[in-house]
């Protein structure tokens, strides 16, 4: 028997895995398997579980996220065939977690991976600091992982190749000379449309005015949710399960600023959004660096940041209520009772030591 080397052994099992990974056989029926791969992320206690709920159409009580969670969905493409799966993982804490975003964006999940960027509409002091963090750190980290897959997996560079070709824009789509695509198909969910709707129209419509930009540049399609509502719910399904089975998002838009927005990717324009929306200051006294930092500074005169008031009081992730045990959290308050009752202690005798000197 001739010798088999490794090195085409590891040729082999690299292109089973890319098989695998392209989800779709030649002349197989349909048979093959689709794995893909969901991330969300975004505002904290913002509706990312239950909203994962109703698209899984999984009838039970949302708990809170710790930390990083994963489940999965499983769909049949036909009768008697095999069931296309979605792995799906969730980030919780908003912006304070955001270092576990390497663990479900990997060399693995990377051809196959989309983002779920869910927004909390009842919070908009919160809502950009968080997009930004949020996308920052996933886009790091999908570049970090694609260049150092030409290094690690054979055949990457041609695989990172054919993965970016997937994103380039054709050239009738809008604005593509002024637009930045987010590296991998991206959704962003605006939730709690219901607490929304109480805003003043002025500060809703700066609000969607701006998701509208941002899903614009970052070429990610907008959708405005709430779970309260039934026909919403069923088209942010639609949504979902483009990304997760590959399914027909539907034909709805609607751009319409008293209605919540619907607006796949591709469907908008700069043209129709239209200039910042500012009356109390003169859009040419900014200094900025590109629209997007335009855009910025013009939402936060409208909503100042609270980005940093949530990172300072979750900077110690033992005072977050979502991680409470009571019996560890109550042998941690004695301790830190005997901590300063030392504290007070070395201090008076440091006094008496400096009065008899």
């Amino acid at each position: 028997m001739a010798k088999i080397s490794s090195d085409t052994l590891w040729e082999l099992a690299a292109a089973e895995v890319q098989s695998q990974e392209s989800g779709a056989g030649d002349g197989d029926g349909g048979e093959t398997v689709c794995e893909r791969s969901v991330f969300l992320m975004g505002s904290k206690a913002g509706g990312k579980t239950s909203i994962l709920l109703r698209c899984l159409e999984r009838d039970e009580p949302p708990k809170p996220t710790l930390a990083l969670e994963y489940t999965f969905g499983r769909r049949a493409r036909g009768h008697n065939t095999p069931k296309d799966i979605a792995h799906l993982w969730e980030l919780g804490g908003g912006t304070s977690l955001s270092d576990l975003i390497q663990i479900p964006i990997t060399l693995v999940s990377i051809s196959s991976l989309s983002v779920v960027l869910v927004l909390d509409l009842s919070k908009p002091n919160a809502l950009w600091g968080t997009m930004e963090k949020l996308l920052h750190a996933a886009q790091a980290q999908v570049e970090k992982v694609s260049c150092n897959a030409q290094t690690f997996k054979p055949g990457a560079k041609q695989h990172k190749a054919a993965r970016s070709a997937a994103r380039v824009l054709p050239k009738d789509y809008p604005d593509r000379e002024l637009i930045s695509p987010f590296p991998v198909p991206l959704l962003i969910v605006g939730s709690k449309y219901d607490l929304f709707q109480e805003f003043e129209s002025d500060k809703k419509k700066v609000i969607s005015k701006t998701l509208r930009f941002l899903a614009h540049y970052y070429k990610a399609s907008l959708i405005f949710t709430s779970i309260k509502s039934e026909s919403l719910m069923s088209k942010t399904k639609s949504f979902f399960s483009h990304l997760a089975f590959g399914l027909d998002r539907g034909k709805t838009v609607s751009c319409d600023y008293s209605k919540p927005l619907i607006i796949p990717a591709g469907a908008d324009s700069f043209s129709q959004i239209g200039s910042p929306p500012t009356t109390d200051v003169d859009i040419m006294s900014l200094h900025a660096k590109n629209p997007k930092d335009l855009w910025k500074k013009v939402y936060e005169r409208v909503f100042p940041s609270e980005s940093s008031g949530e990172q300072r009081d979750l900077k110690d992730p033992g005072k977050d209520p979502q991680y409470s045990e009571p019996q560890i959290d109550a042998m941690r308050a004695q301790k830190d009772q005997e901590l300063e009752q030392y504290k007070r202690n070395a201090a008076k005798s440091w006094k008496e030591l400096e009065l008899e000197t």
